[in-house]
């Protein structure tokens, strides 16, 4: 895998309360900074991890990175999900995941992202755009999951 970066949080909530509303896509543009359409192409047709989204299309404006694109999804129950890009405009590639572990009633999320665009970036700048798209995210879903407690 590309070099990625990676954040934690900790969500007073348990792990899967956490991974509901990660699954959750359609209410992403509620809660995610940016994400402005999250469409479920496809679903998982049988096993524990049946009715959960296999593919979901995304629409993205969020500086610098304004993008359609398509994430694969792979599920491990409430413990981990990680994606992989389809397909996409400006992205050439997004592999991330969001690893949960439970702790003392709350659970600890990790994010993890590797992006590339099709135009060109210095390093440092992809990671501080990486950073961001992570902070971001997570502060949303700590918020969101929160709220819905």
């Amino acid at each position: 895998m590309a070099e990625q970066t990676t954040s934690s949080i900790v969500i007073d909530a348990t792990a899967a309360q956490v991974m509901d509303v990660i699954a959750d896509f359609p209410a992403y543009p509620a809660w995610a900074k940016g994400v402005k359409t999250a469409e479920v192409r496809s679903t998982i047709d049988e096993g524990p991890e049946a009715g959960r989204a296999r593919e979901v299309f995304f629409s993205l404006d969020v500086s610098p990175i304004k993008d359609e694109y398509t994430l694969a999804y792979e599920w491990d129950g409430d413990r981990q999900v990680t994606w992989t890009l389809v397909e996409g405009k400006m992205l050439r590639m997004l592999d991330g995941a969001y690893v949960l572990r439970e702790r003392d009633g709350a659970t600890e999320v990790t994010y993890r992202l590797a992006l590339d665009v099709s135009i060109p970036l210095i390093g440092m700048l992809k990671r501080k755009g990486e950073k961001i798209l992570i902070d971001t995210a997570l502060k949303g879903l700590k918020k969101r999951v929160e709220q819905l407690g």
